[in-house]
């Protein structure tokens, strides 16, 4: 059932061994060990962890209450998929077509809690003939090899076939609460869930969580608090985006005023400004618009950091000049890199001082190529 093996001890002659896993190979147990024992011939002595046992049973038995609420919740088209059982949480894939919602997570955590309520026993039949099983309903995984008898794991309606350890009773499992719900495949969905000590913790976890929040909104109203942050970021967002639409509208006036023109009709603006790489951007896009013969080469440096945008117009591009290419050359003087479209292209860079060797490069390049044209 994808249960993790036992750890512990062995203990010989006075020596103790740590045993960090067991296994089963060809029925036998292989139990891994931290150093060989020196001698093989003598009694040993093992103890298991038995803390860990007990939290692997309690796993593994929510596993059982999980998929028979998975049924139950979402309908018999559920069929496991595979599982892995620890001493620390447990984890469940499942056959599902969708995404299982919030509401759905609810009402299997609330049909497995309340099947851990019930104290349900463990009732267990050992080398059951694997008829009998089918018979009694017992849930098999498909494409599994069963032999002639098999052993029945039950509690109350769920009915599964098991080779792993069992709490004697859904009580002992304390809480299950489910930590996660994504999916692993097409048509797989996996939940992972932690039960007894590790649900507490998970729950403790949460409420200190929301304490937190509590104290950093200042108000024990969580949700008209995050409501209130939301609203007010919204209309701080706002402010910013007709600030920015106002500043890009005024550099684009003062763009206009900057442009020249040479004999041959070509419009250049090329300098270096102290303007973000998103607002060059836009005034670049609204200079394309207006000047089919565009040549654009702006530099920047904010916060340490070099940039290089490039943007020509149509007629320039139908030259042959290609933005992508010239950026990318031009981007050696800042010891960086870029690309992007024939007609707009931009850089980024490492060295603020060769901003402006940068901006001469491209301008010499689309000049030379132009020239070709």
């Amino acid at each position: 059932g994808g249960q993790a093996g036992d750890t512990g001890v062995i203990e010989a002659e006075g020596k103790v061994i740590a045993v960090a896993d067991t296994q089963k190979e060809n029925n036998l147990t292989v139990h891994i060990v931290s150093e060989p024992p020196v001698d093989t011939t003598v009694t040993f002595m093992a103890r298991v962890d038995a803390g860990k046992r007990r939290a692997s049973a309690n796993n593994h038995t929510a596993t059982h209450l999980l998929q028979a609420a998975l049924r139950r919740v979402l309908g018999d088209h559920v069929e496991q998929k595979g599982s892995l059982v620890t001493a620390e949480y447990l984890r469940f894939d499942f056959s599902h077509f969708q995404k299982v919602s919030d509401e759905d997570i609810r009402k299997v955590e609330q049909d497995v809690n309340a099947a851990i309520r019930r104290n349900l026993p463990l009732e267990e039949v050992r080398y059951c003939p694997i008829e009998k099983a089918k018979e009694a309903g017992a849930m098999m995984l498909f494409g599994e090899k069963y032999g002639e008898t098999v052993r029945v794991i039950r509690f109350g309606d769920s009915i599964e076939l098991c080779g792993g350890i069992h709490t004697s009773a859904t009580g002992n499992i304390g809480l299950f609460k489910i930590t996660s719900e994504s999916a692993i495949s097409a048509g797989v969905r996996r939940i992972e869930a932690v039960t007894g000590e590790g649900a507490d913790a998970y729950v403790y976890g949460m409420e200190a969580m929301l304490e937190e929040v509590k104290n950093f909104l200042n108000t024990p109203a969580v949700l008209q608090g995050v409501r209130k942050l939301v609203e007010e970021n919204s209309e701080l967002t706002r402010r910013l985006d007709d600030a920015r639409k106002q500043r890009a509208a005024s550099a684009r006036e003062e763009f206009s005023k900057m442009i020249e023109e040479n004999p041959d009709g070509f419009h250049y603006l090329v300098r270096q400004v102290d303007l973000l790489p998103e607002l060059i951007k836009d005034i670049a896009f609204a200079m394309r618009r207006e000047f089919p013969k565009l040549i654009l080469v702006v530099g920047s440096v904010i916060d340490e950091k070099p940039m290089l945008t490039v943007m020509l117009g149509d007629e320039v591009v139908a030259r042959g000049v290609n933005a992508g290419n010239i950026v990318r050359e031009a981007a050696k003087e800042i010891n960086g890199g870029g690309g992007g479209q024939p007609f707009f292209a931009t850089a980024g860079g490492k060295t603020p001082g060769g901003i402006e060797a940068a901006i001469l490069k491209a301008e010499t390049l689309i000049k030379a190529q132009i020239a070709k044209g």
